[in-house]
Formats: C-alpha cells, structure tokens, sequence
C-alpha cells in the first residue's frame, strides 16, 4: 500500500513541473506574439501615414520600412502578466519574415513535492514569433491604390480619413518555433 501512495504521489509531481513548464512555454509563446505583434502595428501605422506616396507605403506593405518600436518592452509586459520575467528578447528574422525570439522564466515554481531539492525549480522556454505580409501589390489607379490581401481585393483611397482597415488585414503574427 505504501509503495502505491508514493507512486502516486510520485506522478503528482511530475504533473506538478509538468504544469511549470507548460505554464512557462505559455508565457514565452504570448511575449514572443507580443513582441511581434507590437513592430505590426507600427508597421501598420506607418502603411497608413504613407498612403499616397506610391515609393513609400510599398515598403511598410514589404516589411522593409524603418520601425522604431519597443516590441522588447511589449514582451516583458506579456510576460509579467503570465508570472514570468524575460531573460533575452532578440529581433530575428525567420525566411524574410521579422520577429522576435524571447527566452523567459518563471516566477512561480514546482512547489513542495516528494523529489528533495524540486521545490524552488522554475522553468524557462523560449519562443520565435514573425510578422507575415498578407498582400500583393495590384495597382495604383489614379487616386486608389488596389491590393490583394490574403485573397480578398481591397481599394484604399488616400485620401479616406476613415478606412476599413486593422493591422490583421494586412499582417499575419505567428509562431515559428
């Protein structure tokens, strides 16, 4: 009976750092998105600001246009709020496509279990997120400008204050390792 309660309470923590390292591949994965996620926006917003000027918006539609942003500052508050701190927040870029590479701990711990010296283990884990360009150029017809965005045609017209757009239509964040 004994051998049976400590198997078991043997599998209890293994599930116990299962859990910590789980928790703690969570947290890279949304730091590394966060990141990412945060150099999109901008490079959405300087598409906006760009608009009629044909040399210029290409480039934020390309990726290729100079951002200024703090996508490391973005991860580090990801990462506080799953209990993590970020130990290394590095700009990569995965076949063209510019991201990040974000390596976090854990705060939060295994806790007390049956294996001496488990107690005070946290985890760490890495994660790589790139931002995707949606869309093909088309045209530039007289005052719009027409692109192809993930198979949906879409005319902007310069000059529309008010455009139907988010940061989603043109840009894809996703995780590649």
């Amino acid at each position: 009976m004994s051998g049976l309660l400590f198997l078991a309470l043997a599998f209890f923590a293994v599930a116990q750092a299962s859990t910590v390292r789980n928790g703690g591949q969570s947290a890279a994965d949304a730091a590394a998105l966060a990141a990412a996620r945060d150099d999109r926006d901008q490079f959405f917003d300087g598409f906006l600001d760009s608009l009629g000027d044909e040399d210029s918006w290409q480039d934020w539609l390309d990726l290729v246009a100079p951002i200024t942003g703090d996508g490391c500052g973005a991860a580090g508050d990801f990462a506080g709020k799953n209990d993590s701190d970020v130990l290394d927040c590095e700009p990569v870029t995965r076949e063209q496509d510019p991201g990040y590479t974000v390596r976090i701990e854990t705060r939060f711990t295994t806790g007390k279990t049956i294996v001496p010296g488990t107690e005070d283990k946290t985890a760490k884990a890495s994660a790589t997120a790139v931002i995707r360009p949606l869309c093909d150029f088309g045209d530039e017809a007289g005052k719009t400008i027409e692109i192809t965005c993930d198979g949906e045609d879409i005319e902007i017209d310069p000059e529309d204050d008010d455009l139907d757009l988010e940061p989603s239509d043109l840009f894809s964040v996703v995780l590649v390792d």
